[in-house]
């Protein structure tokens, strides 16, 4: 399983559970959710000086990721498994008022379902007709109900590893999306009498919504046109195999771009913005046609271009002779390859399959059946070789799969799914069509049953550069955002590299630091849902176990960014810039707790003794969910879920009530305890502080009366990261910075309380009028210092007062 398929947010299922729930007519009860890069694992000698049972937890999740690779690495059978599943399915389930299956029959195996002596239909596993990956990178299980004259009646899903009910996506959406299937004809799409049906597209689920619904329908044809039905024979399901000619292998003249494009070697579909726009306005989308991706409707939506490079005079037009080549001797029999490029506003290639490794917004489709590529079916290429090349913003060269039928000189389609969204988690979906027939001129008047056509993807040519890879594309259609994180970076850094400039002036470092932490929180978090995640270092380290690609996590800028700057931050001063400056939800906490103090409600200060046994909680909590992540990393972001991170701000408290509880509960305490959340809960803190240790300076300054007899910095710190002896403990500390507020304030800090009053005292003593005149007085007032002490348990005592004079008074 390829774990970089989870650099997103997404959170997956137990895989270890069999969960599943029916879609279609009849649900059955299901699981319920609970819930870029990141720091390095520390060195043996950060281990050190870890507690032992810590070191002993760390040893115990080395020994489950030794012994866990064998499992991870096991294949499955090529033999039918509809008889482990079936148990799981009531014959009601898949057709109304059936009451009992039959024997399976043949192989794969499809089961009679009966109702009384009546033949309703057949069930089966989609996965034995057809490959049914997901996002997850492990197949999702679904058994069928289809009649004998190849109509769908029932869906359940006994077996998945998708995110799809994690991620802040109510269930009963996705299985709503998945429900225009049921009663769909896919005996008339198996003749080629109708397009494959489409189900409706879920936000943040999209890969899996489609990857059903691709299963379900390639599995139902390929079983139909079998003949295995009864009902509907193979003659009838099976389009009729007119006498096709054969592909002319000895045409390899070499072509320009415009002869290409002028013949339909190469065809093309142009749209601008204000068609997509209009398109969607007469599909009753409004909200979307509101949303266009330029001001201009006359802007260039996109250009998209196909071709079958597994046509000797195209492909060595395109990628040149020794291209096509190489590209021919590493082709088997009967594979074909085709060539997607296109350039505007709209990328074919999108995002999702950077996550998922699924190339959700491109289709092709014959017969009645349609294929999407994955990743590994995918090479990325520079440009054409063929003269008059317009400047294209992507060139992928895609192998179509081995178990999809494809006909290289029979017509087929390109769809294009254009999506729009107009908030975080709504968006809708129109479908573009780009037909190709293959022109005569490379076809003979020869008949076959087969074309023998050399085709399948290859790596890229020596000596073609490599494409603008897809995560430069994202980055400079996110140029606005990525300027104003960096300009907010940079400005942190001023503050931190001048920060004893700014706490010389508490009046304006406290303004200062409450609009960064606005900025963080609207913008940062709730605008651009940069928000990062435990999630993104489990992540991190897993790409390092299964095979690390930088492209995977540069295709979020922001995230990079962010933990870039981070990981930068962590040699400097700890984690303390992202948990006391560039966390969104740390922001949200300090301001609604600054807001309490505003209204006078009360504060609860937790007993130092008590605080130091509480905040170890996150550092285990961190240490579970990375064991647990090298044994599944999908289990460990079930957990994951105690961050309120996705619900406080990715989705703005827009989800199902238990995770809006947990997240405001959290925020409650919040308001009595400041950065509760922080202090003992949040893994992703703990995660920072540990590599944290390895920083190089010291830049928070203290007094040798700091701890003795002083007090006041460890009675007065926000987040009690302040041991009463007077040390700070950095794996705590937040670098809010009030501890060099009092270091320089010469009216709060004992210490420059009394360099002040030395220095007024010399100046008086010093002064013209003293020299000439003598002392006025031989009374020195008494003013008192307060000084905080702490008792033996480290609780604050009574505030004592130490006159200039040294004596000391409660």
């Amino acid at each position: 399983m390829h774990l970089k398929y989870y650099l997103s947010s997404a959170v997956l299922s137990n895989p270890l559970a069999k969960d599943r729930f029916v879609i279609g007519r009849h649900c059955s009860r299901h699981h319920h959710p609970g819930g870029g890069k990141a720091g390095s694992i520390p060195f043996v000698g950060g281990l050190a000086r870890l507690p032992v049972a810590i070191r002993w937890f760390l040893l115990t999740s080395l020994l489950v990721f030794l012994i866990t690779p064998p499992l991870a690495g096991q294949t499955l059978s090529t033999t039918s498994r509809l008889a482990e599943y079936l148990p799981k399915v009531q014959p009601n389930e898949l057709f109304t008022g059936a009451d009992r299956f039959g024997n399976p029959v043949g192989e794969p195996a499809i089961v009679p379902v009966w109702r009384g002596k009546e033949l309703e239909g057949y069930a089966y596993l989609n996965s034995d007709f057809t490959s049914a990956i997901g996002y997850s990178g492990k197949p999702i299980r679904i058994v069928v109900g289809i009649d004998t004259r190849g109509v769908l009646r029932g869906l359940k899903m006994v077996e998945h590893h998708e995110p799809i009910v994690l991620i802040g996506i109510p269930e009963q959406r996705v299985i709503a999306s998945l429900n225009t299937l049921i009663d769909c004809d896919i005996g008339r799409v198996a003749a080629g009498g109708e397009r494959p049906p489409q189900v409706d597209i879920v936000s943040g689920a999209t890969v899996t919504v489609l990857v059903i619904g691709d299963s379900v329908v390639r599995s139902a044809v390929r079983l139909i046109r079998s003949g295995r039905l009864g009902g509907v024979t193979s003659a009838e399901a099976a389009p009729a195999l007119a006498e096709r000619p054969k592909l002319d292998l000895s045409k390899r003249e070499l072509r320009s771009w415009e002869e290409l494009i002028g013949d339909g070697s190469i065809r093309s579909l142009q749209m601008t913005v204000g068609e997509v726009t209009n398109a969607f306005q007469r599909a009753g989308k409004a909200l979307a046609a509101g949303r266009s991706e330029s001001q201009n409707p006359d802007d260039r939506f996109i250009e998209l271009f196909v071709a079958p490079v597994s046509v000797p005079e195209i492909g060595m037009s395109l990628l040149g002779k020794e291209g096509f080549e190489r590209l021919q001797a590493r082709l088997g029999p009967d594979r074909h390859a085709i060539v997607v490029a296109g350039r505007g506003a709209y990328s074919f290639k999108g995002s999702g399959y950077v996550r998922g490794g699924i190339f959700d917004r491109i289709e092709l489709i014959q017969d009645g059946q349609g294929v999407r590529f994955r990743d590994r079916e995918h090479t990325r290429l520079a440009s054409f070789v063929a003269t008059g090349v317009p400047q294209l913003n992507e060139i992928a060269l895609f192998t179509i799969p081995q178990d999809f039928s494809f006909d290289v000189t029979a017509p087929w389609e390109l769809q294009l799914l254009v999506l729009r969204g107009w908030s975080a988690r709504e968006r809708a979906t129109l479908a573009f069509d780009l037909g190709y027939s293959l022109p005569a001129r490379y076809l003979t008047g020869q008949l076959a049953s087969s074309a023998a056509t050399p085709a399948e993807t290859a790596e890229p040519s020596d000596e073609a550069a490599e494409a603008e890879p897809l995560w430069m594309t994202v980055w400079r259609m996110n140029a606005v955002s990525i300027g104003i994180t960096i300009v907010a970076l940079l400005a942190l850094t001023a503050i931190f590299f001048f920060q004893n400039s700014l706490v010389r002036r508490p009046v304006l470092f406290t303004w200062t630091r409450r609009a960064y932490l606005c900025f963080v929180l609207i913008w940062l978090g709730w605008y651009a849902n940069a928000q990062l995640s435990v999630v993104n270092v489990l992540t991190f380290t897993n790409a390092f176990i299964t095979g690390f690609h930088w492209e995977f996590f540069l295709a979020a800028p922001l995230i990079f960014i962010l933990w870039a700057a981070i990981a930068a931050g962590l040699l400097f001063w700890g984690r303390g810039p992202f948990c006391g400056w560039l966390c969104p939800f740390g922001a949200l906490q300090e301001l609604t707790n600054s807001l309490a103090r505003w209204f006078k409600v009360p504060q609860i200060k937790v007993p130092f003794a008590l605080h130091e046994r509480l905040w170890p909680i996150k550092y285990m909590i961190f240490l579970g969910l990375f064991s647990l992540s090298l044994y599944s990393l999908a289990l460990a972001e079930v957990f994951a879920e105690v961050e309120p991170f996705k619900t406080a701000i990715i989705l703005n408290f827009v989800r199902e009530w238990p995770f809006v509880l947990f997240a405001v509960g959290l925020l409650v305490v919040g308001l009595f305890i400041e950065r509760f959340y922080c202090r003992y809960l949040c893994p992703l803190g703990a995660a920072l502080a540990i590599p944290g240790r390895i920083r190089m300076f010291e830049w928070l300054k203290r007094w040798p009366e700091c701890g003795s007899p002083c007090q006041r910095c460890a009675v007065e710190c926000p987040v009690q990261s302040i041991h009463p002896e007077g040390q700070i403990n950095v794996n705590e500390c937040i670098y809010c910075m009030h501890c060099q507020e009092l270091y320089n304030d010469d009216y709060r800090c004992p210490h420059m309380i009394q360099v002040r009053l030395k220095r007024e005292k010399y100046a008086r003593l010093s002064s013209p009028s003293m020299r000439s005149d003598g002392p006025k007085s031989s009374v020195i007032m008494h003013k008192s210092v307060p000084i905080a002490r702490s008792d033996a348990g480290g609780n604050p005592a009574p505030l004592q007062t130490e006159g200039e004079n040294g004596h000391v008074s409660e």
